[in-house]
This record gives C-alpha cells, structure tokens and sequence, in this order.
C-alpha cells in the first residue's frame, strides 16, 4: 500500500522556509503598530519558519540598511538559538542591501550569498545629530533645563558641546563596534580576507568585492541557489504575517489606521534617508 500510495503522488518535496528581513531594525515602538524590524515582531514568524515540515535549511532574505545594534543582536541570536536546536543550516541571501546592522543579521547564516551590486559591510557605529545653540542664540531664546547629576543634560543639542561628552559617546561607540567585530570574526573567521583596519573600518562595498573581502561565500540569487543545493523539486516557501479580516497583521485589531498609517510613513521616509548614505 505504501508503494501504491507514493508511486501514485511521488515523494514529498524538501522546503526551504524564506525569511523576508526587508527595512530598518529598531525596538518596538511598544504597541502593535509596524515599527520596523525587532526580535519582539519577528519571534513568530522565525518559530514558524524553523519549524516548518520537512525544512532541509532556513534562508534569510536580507535587504536592510542597519539599525539598533541591539535588536540586531537579538534578531541573529534568536536565529542561531533556533538553527541549533533545529539542526538547520541558514543561509542568508543579500538583495539591495546588507549594511550596518543590516550585515550583523547577514552572519547569523552560515553562508552569505549577495547580488554582485549589493550593498555590503558598513561594520561600524555612528551617532548623528544637529546642534541648535547658536540658532537659539540669535533667536534669544534661553535654554532651561535643571538637573540632578551632572552628566544628565550630556549632549543637549540645545548647548554647546563638552569634550567630555564626547569622549563619553566615543568610548560608548568602540565599545558597541568592538561587539560588532567580535561578532563578525566569530561567525566568518578564516574566510575573511582584509585587513581589521579595511574590513572594519565602517566602509561599505559591492557584493562583488565583499566575496573577495571574505564577507560573503559567494554570489547568487535565492531560487537558483537553492535548487542548485537541494534539488529543482525543492519548494521555496516565503514567510509571511497572516492578515486578518482588515489586512492588518494578526493581532493588530483595535489599533486607530490612521496611527498605523503616519507610523509607516515616517519608518519609511527614516529607512529612505538611511538609504541614501549608500546610494540607493
């Protein structure tokens, strides 16, 4: 009877779950509205998709500008946490871009497969503002603020700069860019082929010259890497929140629309800014 039965309908298909990972990564905004890519939002759809029957490997579809250095930690973390006790290998697969924070969810796979004109690299930590003293000076407008500890008022954009201050952002900085190091040195080891002072620098290059830096295995599209390693019969399943009867993702009932519409329109003018530091 087995033999009737898979002679009539074949052998089942390998899967190969697609994990869209598309925009900035920051935290939650704290409610259910879109907040760009975090652990809190994407803890579903990363159980579902290593868990999916008959899975062989876990494909990451990257194409983010970077982000919370902490969500991104959390996000690849999660992903190697489910890989292990799944036994699944990942790849990730690179699109317009993988900087920043963005390449840090890129080495949560155990392979790195990018387009030959995708963005890749930007390991590095930058912090950016504007400094409005001066204006208010013109304006005379004074400036109030009372504190209770010195360092609270640090790098109040309405006084002028303290070189402690800064020194403090700095040191913050290395610190958060020597996590980001230990990481990528940890997932890509010997395949890495620059110098510490080029590779991390925080420039950032195309896919073609990250294959030769060792930051990605090789070049590739998800379709036809995929079934050169598991086959054409393979079924490429792309992961995706569920709607409810509103088009809204589970879970999202009761939220004012007009609130989630202003909330994406500015995550969206936010990532198009991130964007454009990389020409695109």
């Amino acid at each position: 009877m087995a033999n009737i039965f898979s002679s009539l309908f074949g052998p089942k298909r390998p899967v190969v779950p697609v994990i869209p990972l598309n925009g900035l990564i920051m935290a939650s905004s704290g409610g259910l509205r879109r907040s760009g890519l975090n652990l809190l939002g994407l803890s579903r759809l990363l159980d579902q998709a290593f868990t999916t029957k008959r899975a062989c490997a876990v494909a990451l579809l990257i194409n983010s500008p970077g982000g919370s250095p902490v969500q991104s930690a959390m996000i690849a973390n999660r992903i190697r946490e489910l890989a292990r006790k799944n036994d699944l290998p990942v790849l990730s697969f690179v699109e317009d871009v993988a900087a920043s924070g963005g390449y840090w969810l890129a080495c949560a796979g155990d392979k790195i497969i990018a387009n030959p004109a995708s963005i890749v690299g930007s390991i590095g930590v930058v912090s950016a503002g504007f400094g409005f003293d001066q204006a208010i000076a013109k304006l005379g407008i004074d400036r109030r603020v009372y504190t209770a500890g010195e360092s609270k008022g640090m790098l109040d954009p309405f006084l002028p700069e303290r070189a402690e201050d800064i020194s403090h952002l700095k040191a913050l900085q290395k610190e958060i860019h020597d996590q980001f190091i230990g990481m990528v040195k940890a997932r890509r080891g010997t395949r890495l082929k620059g110098s510490d002072a080029e590779l991390f620098s925080g420039a950032f290059w195309t896919g073609q010259k990250a294959l030769e830096l060792g930051l990605v295995d090789r070049i590739g599209d998800v379709r036809p890497v995929l079934q050169e390693q598991f086959g054409d019969k393979v079924h490429i399943r792309l992961m995706t929140f569920k709607k409810s009867l509103f088009g809204l993702k589970s879970g999202q009932m009761g939220i004012d629309q007009s609130d989630q519409m202003v909330d994406a329109a500015l995550l969206k003018l936010e990532e198009r800014l991130e964007r454009m530091r990389y020409g695109l």
